[in-house]
């Protein structure tokens, strides 16, 4: 069961990966080529960040895996301490970067640039995160949990699971990941390339 909770875990952050990723490279194109991205695909990425780790990732982290790490060892208390402040500063954060983009698209002065800024910005603060989780908070984890554990955190984290994060969000964020990446052209997705303005 530890390498199916694991499995689910890494697969998740990869998703969240794959999208912040392709913000870094939209605004790449939006400072090198002046290029103006898709709204659509802005605000279902957007969506996506907001949505998806408020919804499911981080309510089942707190609620499984940083609580059975409690019970079984003080040595992980101050990384979930900064883990969990990070989950509730995220929030704010997600809604400052929607307002960036409100801005942007209303064509307020400076909202290109501030847009562009927030969206790097965010998208460094879910890297650093991640890595922390996976370089230390699992590391310790896999060090002391037990089986039993692990096999709570994987049906939690599987498709059926805890009914609080049932199967239905579970589908509705993979349809939303299948959209984005069908919206975003290459080399981030399958949609079709937006030449430049001119």
């Amino acid at each position: 069961m530890l390498n199916t909770a694991l499995t689910i875990i890494l697969d998740e952050h990869r998703s969240m990966a794959a999208i912040t990723h392709g913000l870094r490279f939209l605004v790449h194109e939006m400072r090198e080529k002046g290029s103006e991205p898709d709204s659509r695909l802005l605000w279902s990425m957007l969506y996506y960040v907001h949505t998806f780790p408020q919804k499911l990732h981080h309510p089942k982290e707190e609620a499984y895996l940083f609580r059975l790490l409690k019970l079984r060892t003080r040595e992980a208390d101050k990384t979930i301490l900064q883990l969990e402040e990070q989950h509730h500063t995220g929030i704010e954060h997600i809604k400052w970067l929607e307002t960036a983009l409100g801005r942007y698209q209303a064509a307020a002065p400076g909202g290109r640039e501030d847009f562009m800024a927030a969206a790097e910005n965010f998208a460094n603060e879910i890297a650093i995160h991640m890595a922390l989780e996976e370089n230390v908070l699992l590391p310790l984890a896999k060090q002391h949990l037990q089986p039993q554990d692990w096999a709570e955190i994987a049906k939690a984290f599987g498709e059926n699971g805890d009914p609080r994060f049932g199967a239905e969000q579970d589908h509705e964020f993979r349809t939303l990941f299948s959209r984005i990446v069908n919206l975003a052209p290459p080399p981030i997705g399958v949609g079709r390339s937006r030449p430049a303005n001119p």
